[in-house]
């Protein structure tokens, strides 16, 4: 099949009719509900398992392997080493490590020791850090690319753990997604980014709110004068306890009452300055916030929230590395003792603690893949209650057009989903879809058929936005179409219904044709549409021809492609596996999806 459609002037004009009643929702008897356990085999309709390639990261033209960092640093760690060890020799570092030598002061009134709620805290920030990072590389593994602009052109990306794409033109972001270890990524399947989209936002609610009562505690107590630098010395004390740890001289230790000047920033910029940006870089990637603050988003896209999210990842993985091996090497049972026992002395209370503490958070890792993928029911759906009421806040957004033109259209717009094979489509495909009805029936007053040559007689509407995509990429395209208001002013939705239900005449990748369900309330908005041009043209096959949904509240999923029905409902619990959609019944993802 060719990807491209004809004109519309090539379209014979068939008769106008009502729609044969309870034919939209015949449709119902073509959904397929999901499974509530997962089989790796057959998972996201059988797609291989795909380890992509070692991470890569753009220099100039070339791209360079990371793995080669691993002896490229070494090599530089002894030659840092050697120079560290020669410096301490000159007179005139002696006298500047003499003038600073690596303890900033603090003020008079800072507490000493660690209280019990900061062990506590550490605790719970390390047990809920590791789901996190997990979730968030499965996540990353979904589109395993990495772009500074909203435009995801394949080749413009900086950092890739995945092949070049192929000449494909029919190549799918899916396709493109590759798998990581059961161990690893958070459940680790391929394409499983609706239940690690789970695991992240749910377990993202439990790390924010402890990190809200952490600030509070934190500046209740007196404890942020140890975390904030009060001096300027700060820096040139940071520079004298890098040159002592590197010549392996190391610093004293007096972590009980002051931290040295490099633990000082380092563990200021963690607290202060990357966790927040986690956050705030996670928000920068939601279509409904993105479309609502447009002057933030115009300059800060998503692409560069979606770099800038790793980068913090990769902070947080050094901290975690560097801290761990510091605290082990510069007196561990001291160490140990000042975070899990809350005493300053070479004690093993704090050991035993610790050997405590970490069998907790290894049963939770090793127990974090099976229970996902034997209940993955019950990850949906207490993610949801932890995720659900934020999203909920935002979906009301209704966001007004104008913030690109023309000149923003991106290259190119990645495909996405199963494409429709059925001899239903391909015989209107084949007649250039001179028999194609779309069929709107349900909980209206007025249900209809319409071809394509009446649909393009109603009032056009033209908008320029952005699509965001769950697994993470992004483009800017012109959709053509008619606005949904003018189909609820045509059908008039009764009283009772509150959801919109979505056909396609494509099916998902388990079979049973592929819907979604969307709040009535959405479909009144500015920018929610159904679109049959594209950037001045008829949609591509691959686009979704001959008519697909723009709900720009949404992420991609939902706006279903190749639609061949929609149907006014009073609740979709009874529709395929009654969770809102077909990547929702089979893949777990949600049917709120504003974040």
């Amino acid at each position: 099949m060719s990807p491209n459609l004809p004109a519309s002037s090539d379209f014979p004009a068939p008769a106008s009719s009502a729609v044969t009643p309870g034919l939209v929702h015949s449709f119902r008897d073509q959904l397929v509900e999901g499974t509530d356990i997962i089989d790796p085999a057959t998972f996201a309709g059988t797609i291989p398992q795909d380890r992509g390639i070692a991470p890569r990261v753009r220099v100039g033209s070339k791209w360079f392997n990371l793995l080669w960092l691993l002896p490229i640093g070494f090599v530089l760690l002894i030659v840092a080493v050697a120079l560290a060890k020669g410096l301490r020799e000159v007179p005139g570092v002696q006298s500047f490590m003499r003038q600073y030598p690596g303890m900033s002061e603090l003020p008079a009134d800072a507490p000493s020791g660690f209280p019990a709620w900061l062990g506590w805290q550490h605790f719970l920030n390390l047990f809920f850090m590791i789901f996190i990072v997990r979730s968030g590389a499965q996540i990353l593994t979904d589109h395993p690319r990495l772009y500074w602009t909203r435009h995801s052109t394949p080749g413009r990306d900086w950092f890739r753990v995945q092949k070049p794409v192929p000449a494909d033109p029919l190549w799918t972001a899916k396709k493109d997604s590759i798998s990581l270890p059961g161990q690893v990524g958070l459940p680790g399947l391929r394409h499983s980014i609706g239940l690690a989209r789970w695991w992240h936002l749910g377990i993202d609610t439990l790390w924010l709110t402890n990190g809200i009562i952490f600030y509070i505690l934190l500046f209740a107590t007196g404890q942020w004068m140890r975390l904030v630098p009060a001096h300027w010395d700060v820096f040139p004390n940071a520079l004298s306890v890098a040159i002592q740890y590197l010549s392996l001289d190391w610093p004293a230790e007096s972590g009980w009452s002051n931290y040295n000047s490099l633990q000082l920033l380092t563990y200021f910029i963690t607290v202060f300055i990357a966790a927040p940006l986690a956050l705030i870089t996670g928000l920068g990637m939601s279509p409904a916030l993105s479309t609502r603050f447009r002057r933030i988003s115009t300059v800060f896209s998503i692409q560069a929230a979606r770099s800038i999210h790793f980068l913090v990842l990769v902070w947080f993985l050094l901290f975690i590395v560097i801290h761990v091996t510091f605290v082990f090497t510069t007196g561990a049972l001291n160490n140990l003792n000042h975070i899990f026992a809350g005493r300053n002395d070479a004690s093993w209370a704090g050991f035993w603690i610790f050997v405590l503490s970490m069998a907790v958070v290894i049963v939770g890792w090793v127990a974090a893949t099976p229970l996902t993928i034997r209940h993955p029911r019950v990850i949906q759906r207490v993610g949801s209650a932890l995720i659900g009421p934020a999203e909920r806040l935002f979906e009301h957004i209704d966001a007004k057009p104008g913030q690109y033109t023309e000149d923003d259209i991106s290259p190119y717009l990645w495909h996405n989903g199963q494409y429709p094979d059925s001899e239903e489509y391909k015989a209107l495909f084949d007649g250039n879809f001179a028999g194609y009805r779309l069929k709107i029936d349900g909980l209206v007053e007025n249900p209809v058929e319409l071809d394509l040559l009446q649909l393009r007689a109603m009032p056009y509407h033209e908008q320029i936005t952005q699509h965001f995509c769950i697994q993470g990429w992004s483009g800017v395209a012109k959709w053509g179409g008619v606005s949904m208001q003018a189909i609820l002013d045509l059908v008039q939705p009764k009283p009772g219904a509150e959801w919109v239900v979505f056909y396609s005449l494509g099916d998902g990748p388990e079979k049973g044709i592929y819907y979604d369900a969307h709040p009535l309330e959405q479909m009144s908005h500015e920018l929610t549409m159904l679109a049959y041009d594209m950037n001045g043209e008829p949609l591509s096959f691959g686009h979704g021809a001959p008519l697909r949904l723009r709900n720009e509240n949404q992420l991609g999923f939902k706006m279903v492609k190749w639609i061949k029905g929609i149907e006014f409902v009073d609740t979709f619990d009874h529709l395929g596996g009654g969770f809102g959609g077909y990547n929702e019944d089979h893949e777990f993802f949600g049917y709120r999806q504003s974040i």
